[in-house]
């Protein structure tokens, strides 16, 4: 087997942005490993517009934007295998795999970037009463059956979760002719962009109710209806607000899951809040020349600041790669701490000597915020401070630390990210 740089498991967005910058990093010898038949990832069954604002700043489909993509990573003549399933990644990086044509085989490359995306949270993981009947699907795997297989999951159909994926497969079933009643959220917020609340649901009339949620599931061989009940502050039902809707059909959207069996494998640690790697400065794992990016590291909103994540993970794992044992993990780090509501922040901890230009940091707040103001705190100083009028857990929030501001300090003791009202 060729001896590769670096390995990248996933070539959705995140694997092919992070193999055209490696590349143009310097690592010349890279491959991507696929489990499907085709590259692109989910981007393939997102017909939609609305990707690549930020990227080529024009409107793209899901497909249109996975093509640009994988003409770069074709130009560069990269390496991909094909249905190929990773079995394992043991900590050295030695990367178990198969296929149909080489059957089992090993690559140990000198660096990974963990691009697996993520996945839907299940309804077992929910544990809504009732027996389970035909009719159940995820959003995502309904958007599989419409958009790729052709088929139509069913005609009367209502939405549990107000997730990004729920809220545009309620327009797409609609747009099929089906009839979607309603969407449920548990949370008092949506999970989702406002923009696709405002395109998706307010545009077609379809009726959002937040602090919502699913009861009770009707029919034994197909779904027959729905009990929806409103939930108190504790999230669980009221009593007495009951109302049944009949369908056939009830797509589930309640959450994404960053999908690390792999990373968990190989004993890279897991984040507690985002269930993607802790990482730090240089998207760098604690396992050193193990880098983790896109939704497998934690879930975004837009796929434009997955390839910009990806191909800073990209870069990274080229430098990396290229220094060979010079390029050790660093054992000094600050922690960000985190104040004011905000759920997490990616990266966790940093280097600041380790930083080139510049960082970005990447988080989510725990709930809706109106008035707010976003601060970074470096040893008590308070850098940056910018207005913030609404702020959404649905909507992923940034900052941008230049290292100019890191380099007045002699020492950067403590790093601070927290919000304060206006």
């Amino acid at each position: 087997m060729k001896q590769y740089d670096i390995a990248i498991i996933g070539a959705g967005p995140a694997g092919l942005a992070a193999a055209a910058a490696a590349y143009d990093a310097g690592a010349k010898n890279i491959i991507i490993i696929e489990r499907e038949d085709a590259p692109g990832g989910i981007l393939n069954q997102c017909i939609h517009a609305g990707f690549g604002l930020h990227t080529f700043n024009e409107e793209l489909t899901g497909p249109e934007y996975a093509a640009r993509f994988i003409a770069r990573v074709k130009e560069r003549d990269i390496d991909m295998l094909l249905s190929t399933m990773v079995l394992s990644i043991a900590r050295d990086k030695t990367i178990t795999a198969m296929n149909r044509t080489q059957g089992v085989f090993t690559i140990r490359p000198k660096a990974i970037v963990l691009c697996m995306g993520c996945r839907e949270r299940s309804r077992g993981a929910l544990n809504i009463p009732g027996f389970r009947p035909a009719g159940i699907y995820s959003a995502g795997t309904a958007q599989k059956l419409v958009n790729i297989m052709g088929y139509m999951p069913g005609r009367e159909v209502v939405i549990l979760g107000s997730g990004d994926i729920g809220l545009i497969m309620a327009r797409r079933m609609t747009l099929e002719g089906a009839h979607v009643k309603l969407v449920a959220e548990l949370m008092p917020y949506s999970g989702g962009l406002k923009r696709n609340i405002v395109q998706c649901l307010d545009d077609f009339g379809i009726p959002l109710k937040l602090s919502h949620t699913v009861v009770d599931i009707h029919g034994r061989e197909r779904v027959e209806g729905v009990t929806i009940a409103e939930v108190g502050a504790d999230l669980k039902p009221i009593a007495g607000t009951e109302e049944y809707y009949p369908c056939d059909t009830l797509l589930l959207s309640c959450g994404l899951i960053p999908e690390n069996e792999l990373s968990r494998g190989m004993g890279v640690g897991i984040h507690p809040v985002t269930g993607g790697p802790m990482v730090n400065e240089s998207l760098e794992t604690d396992i050193a020349g193990v880098f983790s990016a896109g939704n497998a590291l934690h879930v975004h909103d837009l796929v434009d600041y997955v390839s910009e994540e990806a191909a800073a993970a990209g870069r990274n794992a080229a430098q990396f790669a290229l220094a060979g044992n010079a390029n050790e993990v660093c054992t000094q780090r600050i922690c960000i701490e985190l104040s004011g509501g905000i759920r997490y922040a990616v990266p966790s901890a940093i280097a600041p000597d380790r930083i080139q230009s510049s960082l970005t940091i990447r988080m989510r707040v725990g709930s809706v915020m109106k008035n707010k103001r976003l601060n970074v705190i470096i040893n008590g100083e308070k850098i940056i401070s910018r207005p913030r009028p609404v702020m959404a857990p649905g909507e992923m929030e940034q900052v941008v630390i230049m290292k100019d501001m890191l380099d007045k300090y002699a020492k950067v003791e403590s790093i601070l990210i927290n919000t304060e009202d206006m």
